[in-house]
């Protein structure tokens, strides 16, 4: 029975981001080019918080059956990193309400990955030993906002993007401008290098308790730090030559790119000891 509903929390939730993310990408595609309505926001901020509470529902019943947080396979990690961003992005938006003005951009890749989850293998898995210690939970956490707060920068990211047509400028005419967004993105980034540095210090205090090293240059580890130099270059761009906000979106977007392949490309084809650690 308690598969079967966490089956059922999971898939409802998977159905709940659809659904708003449908409403958003139709509300902005519409003809007439009038700003995005506000009830378009409600009622896709709706569907996230219920999106959110199935998945809250779904993990919190796998974890009490199988006695461990969702790190391990593709299927529990795609679960937890749903949450986590969704749970960011909401939050993003209670502090900064237009942003829900971006879920056209961001919902679809939560459904993407509702989608991926629901194609992987739900089978139980077993924490080894090395997962037993308080530094990972520092470590999974860190990783959490850090890659939230790069994926509410991409939200942000599209709306500079878009905005090169005069149609969808005009969707998004209710947005502030270019400069007033391109400072909030990178307030965003400048705090998922924080969170990134953090989870790379807590990841080597976790390898040095786990394997008796600090560092081993397996590929999960060289790929969290190739993500570290984009991350910390892009924002140097940003801060020591004043990049234009339309190239900074790139920027945002090519980092989110590489730590989306780093969490959820490098873990699960690789050997690296801490394979599914993310």
């Amino acid at each position: 029975m308690m598969p079967a509903l966490e089956q059922a929390s999971l898939w409802l939730a998977v159905m709940a981001l659809a659904a708003g993310g449908s409403i958003a990408m139709l509300a902005f595609a519409s003809a007439g080019g009038a700003p995005h309505p506000m009830h378009v926001d409600r009622a896709v901020a709706r569907l996230l918080g219920v999106a959110l509470a199935l998945l809250t529902a779904g993990i919190a019943v796998r974890w009490q059956r199988i006695g461990h947080g969702p790190f391990l396979s593709m299927y529990e990690v795609l679960a937890s990193s749903l949450w986590s961003l969704g749970l960011v992005f909401a939050f993003a938006c209670r502090r900064f309400p237009g942003l829900w003005r971006t879920s056209a951009f961001v919902l679809p890749v939560l459904v993407l990955m509702g989608a991926w989850m629901l194609a992987s293998s739900p089978a139980d898995t077993h924490a080894p030993a090395t997962y037993e210690t308080p530094v990972l939970w520092f470590h999974v956490v860190l990783g959490k906002l850090f890659l939230g707060c790069a994926f509410v920068a991409v939200g942000i990211a599209g709306v500079l993007l878009a905005r090169r047509s005069p149609r969808a400028r005009a969707r998004l005419a209710a947005l502030p401008g270019d400069g007033v967004l391109d400072a909030l993105m990178w307030r965003f980034m400048l705090a998922a290098l924080v969170f990134e540095s953090a989870m790379l210090v807590a990841g080597a205090v976790w390898a040095q308790d786990a394997w008796g090293r600090w560092w081993a240059w397996d590929p999960l580890e060289i790929w969290a730090l190739l993500t570290w130099l984009l991350l910390a270059g892009a924002v140097h761009a940003r801060l020591a030559w004043r990049v234009a906000p339309r190239t900074g979106a790139l920027l945002v977007v090519a980092v989110f790119a590489v730590a989306f392949f780093t969490f959820f490309g490098i873990p699960f084809v690789s050997i690296a000891p801490h394979k599914g650690a993310v």
